[in-house]
């Protein structure tokens, strides 16, 4: 039969049995009494705030302005406050670990767990006038929230303690005597003890709902409230030593108990099962006694140190006295299975097989038998087991356990086995005394191993971050990321920063790591030297740009802009430069940059023309200077008035064809104004071709030829306008004359062409004996000489012309015509 293991600190509230997990033992400062302490614990093993309680005579001892003092859970102190801020009313931790104090003028102070503040903030005015007498700090699915009772009975709520979302809702009531806050999902609302009621009051409400005779027996009034972690039971304590336990709506009563003491007690807190999210019994703390009763009215008690202070977890309850840090839980399900004596379970029989089968005793083969119809659930419970163990001993053998026993199911898979194991080796390394964070499996799965990292990097244990982090497969470059955030905080030594810094980084297994972020980090530090040999590690301009600009580094972001090809950042570089340089420097500084030059050159060019004019004349660009110059004259339509200094400046830039064009066209506009006076014509603004063109319309052929003989007209050129002037006038002899006149440059075709176009058949006819053979067929077509055409094509022998000809509608209506054409084809048909 299954044997008693690991069972000292094992306790029964009938029906249930709990246990007293021993975590690791504080080490207080000598000065240190908590006996004359206020103290504040955060849960999840978070760090406590302990203050002199001023309600206590004890002799002082050091300055005696009152420290508020920070410390980790063995006792080593890791910050303090000196508060001369006024008088603290309540302290409390947030979600984040972050120590909240609230103070009777209803200022609230937030520090982080060094001592440093973070925040500060104020409740309202009135509660400020009126004083605070009681606070609650709560938490909530919305966040850390904050609860003050002024000493006119008001009450004043903060849902959520963050700076951008603070709520206040006020409610009226008279003097109370308690309060406590209940959460359910993003809403709060307060339970307050009045004499022997309890008033539940609603955001908004002035009047709340009352709830009297809870109790059965007598008492005078109500001392003690407490809400269960998860807002789900409620317990009350009356001056009488009555304890009342129910639901929090107070419609279900669990139990009355009566406790026979009639001293105060400290403290009143639920006990959270491990198995499930369920409180069945709650501890009440008295000057060294210890009483745990639960929902069937049974009760275990313990003498204890003189003072203690419970920790309410989502598991269990933490007690922490000057001598000692213990847990007490509800003992998990599985647990008990395998441990309990005369346990018939299948998992404590296989606990017991591997035990013989190390000890290599035939028994192991009768314990294994016991339980192989059922070995899958015992290996399941064996590795929960485990995980609720803080016991490294009792860990590995629950797990050897269930190595042990999954040989024996065909096709196990062993995830869930590597998984707890993962996460044991972390919870063990977490709970040791240089870490001080003693989790339980439960609160690491709640928190999940994110916030867990987050917290081990605040503390400032980066190496342990980062093996936990490899040890899950999780991201490890941000803990990198706040490391080298604190190297750039603490270290002077910029050249020593940024090796180390380098070195690390350097890992081809780390990714993600942006020093950007750590050079931003320098630069907010106000080491801007540090931050640009950060930044020049980082091979993305798009990160380190954006902080070189910021830095009013313009010369390096311009050139690492431009690097990088990326006309969007320069775009964005020269935008900020122009909004923070004197144009002249921006200039010094983007020459030696041709891209940034030139996207500087087109943003100028689309908004501001005189600052474009600034960058040429700096750069004594001469071609562009007439270029600008040039454009600008035929937007204002001012060119004959800018030509001069158009052309000087096309000189000085060595642009001989430019300048030449330049003094032609201002003696084409002198010439211009002269004829136009002379003929009483407007030729002023005409190109050289459509001056021509005038003056030939005009009948000036000397002026004409002149100017063509002065501006170098091509012939071809000229004898197109001649014809096409003379066609559009019909002066048909003239233009006959003309084409004798000399041989045409451009042949005879377009003789043709523009006597055919007002349909002079007749006067083309004259040309077409003289157009190129090859296109005479064409031209006699055209001009409908179709007899000609097949004349022309039969001496020619062109077939495929007298086929074209032959299927013309006029030939074909012809039938002499078509005859002629069909004889023609036929002859040259029978001399292939």
């Amino acid at each position: 039969m299954p044997i008693m293991y690991n069972t000292g600190e094992w306790f029964k509230v009938r029906p249930d049995y709990y246990r007293k997990v021993e975590l690791a033992t504080p080490d207080w400062p000598l000065d240190l009494d908590l006996e004359y302490m206020q103290v504040a614990a955060a849960p999840y093993g978070g760090p406590l705030a302990a203050i002199r309680d001023p309600t206590k005579l004890v002799p002082v001892k050091g300055t005696a302005r009152p420290m508020v003092r920070i410390f980790d859970t063995t006792g080593r102190e890791t910050g303090h406050i000196l508060w001369n801020h006024g008088k603290l009313i309540a302290m409390g931790w947030s979600d984040t670990e972050e120590l909240i104090c609230v103070q009777e003028n209803a200022k609230v102070f937030v520090f982080d767990m060094f001592g440093k503040e973070k925040e500060l903030y104020s409740i309202g005015d009135e509660a400020s006038v009126t004083k605070i007498v009681e606070a609650k700090v709560f938490q909530s699915s919305a966040g850390t929230g904050v609860a003050v009772m002024t000493t006119s009975g008001r009450i004043f709520l903060k849902q959520n303690s963050s700076k951008t979302e603070r709520k206040l809702q006020i409610f009226q009531l008279s003097i109370i005597a308690l309060l406590e806050i209940v959460t359910e999902g993003r809403n709060s609302y307060c339970l307050l003890g009045r004499e022997r009621e309890v008033i539940k009051l609603f955001p908004g409400e002035t009047v709340g709902t009352i709830t009297a005779n809870l109790f059965e027996k007598p008492h005078d009034r109500i001392i003690k409230i407490s809400v269960s972690y998860n807002h789900q039971h409620l317990a009350l304590y009356t001056n009488t030593g009555l304890l009342w336990l129910g639901s929090v709506d107070m419609r279900q009563k669990y139990c009355e108990f009566d406790t026979g003491r009639k001293d105060m007690p400290l403290q009143m807190e639920w006990i959270m099962n491990s198995d499930n999210s369920e409180a069945d019994a709650v501890v009440i703390s008295y000057p060294s006694y210890l009483l745990i009763v639960n929902r069937n009215a049974d009760r275990s008690d313990f003498p204890y140190d003189p003072i203690m202070f419970l920790v309410a977890e989502m598991d269990g309850v933490r007690i922490i006295t000057q001598s000692s840090h213990e847990m007490i839980q509800r003992l998990p399900k599985c647990v008990e299975n395998i441990f309990a004596v005369n346990s018939q379970e299948p998992a404590s029989y296989l606990f017991e097989a591997q035990k013989k089968f190390e000890e290599k005793s035939y028994k192991s083969d009768e314990y294994l038998s016991m339980c192989r119809d059922r070995i899958d659930l015992a290996v399941t419970e064996c590795i929960e087991a485990a995980s609720f163990e803080f016991c490294t001993e009792t860990q590995k053998s629950l797990l050897r356990t269930a190595n042990f026993g999954k040989a024996f199911i065909f096709g196990h898979n062993p995830d869930e086995y590597m998984r707890i194991m993962r996460i044991l080796r972390v919870l063990n390394t977490l709970r040791h005394e240089r870490i001080a964070m003693p989790l339980t499996f439960k609160q690491f799965s709640h928190l999940n191993p994110e916030v867990i990292l987050s917290r081990l990097v605040f503390r400032k244990h980066y190496a342990v971050a980062i093996q936990v982090a490899k040890h899950l497969n999780l991201p490890e470059s941000w803990i990198l990321e706040h490391w080298a955030y604190h190297k750039v905080m603490n270290d002077p030594n910029d050249g020593e920063v940024a090796r180390k810094i380098t070195e690390k980084f350097k890992n081809p297994t780390v990714e993600g790591i942006s020093f950007c972020n750590i050079a931003e980090k320098a630069h907010q530090a106000g080491r801007d030297d540090l931050a640009i040999k950060l930044l020049e590690l980082e091979p993305r301009a798009s990160l380190h740009v954006p902080l070189l600009l910021k830095m009013r580094k313009f010369d390096r972001a311009v050139a690492s802009a431009t690097q990088s090809g990326d006309t969007e950042l320069v775009t964005k570089v020269l935008l900020e430069m122009k909004m923070h340089m004197m144009l002249s420097n921006l200039h010094m500084t983007i020459r030696d940059h041709p891209l940034a030059l030139n996207m500087y050159k087109k943003i100028m060019r689309e908004s501001n023309r005189a600052g474009l004019y600034g960058i040429y004349n700096t750069e004594d660009d001469q071609k562009a200077i007439a270029e600008y110059h040039f454009n600008n004259a035929i937007e204002n339509k001012d060119l004959e008035s800018n030509l001069s200094v158009i052309g000087n400046a096309y000189t000085q830039a060595r642009c001989t064809v430019e300048a030449e064009l330049c003094a032609d066209t201002s003696r084409l506009f002198k010439l211009q104004k002269t004829l136009s006076a002379k003929y009483n014509a407007s030729l002023n603004g005409l190109s050289v071709h459509d001056t021509i063109e005038q003056l030939l319309l005009l009948g000036e052929l000397k002026e004409a030829e002149k100017i063509r003989n002065d501006y170098k007209v091509p012939d071809r050129r000229f004898w197109w306008l001649r014809i096409l002037t003379l066609a559009e006038q019909q002066k048909w002899d003239e233009l006959e004359k003309f084409s004798k006149s000399k041989k045409s440059p451009i042949g005879y075709e377009p003789f043709v062409e523009v006597c055919l176009k007002p349909g002079n058949a007749r006067e083309a006819r004259k040309y077409i004996p003289r157009c190129r053979e090859n296109r005479k067929v064409l031209w006699f077509t055209r001009a409908n000489y179709f007899e000609e055409a097949i004349d022309c094509a039969f001496e020619q022998r062109d077939l495929h012309s007298l086929y074209e000809l032959q299927k013309k509608e006029n030939i074909v209506n012809d039938g002499n015509l078509l005859a002629k054409t069909c004889n023609c084809i036929s002859l040259l048909e029978t001399r292939k």
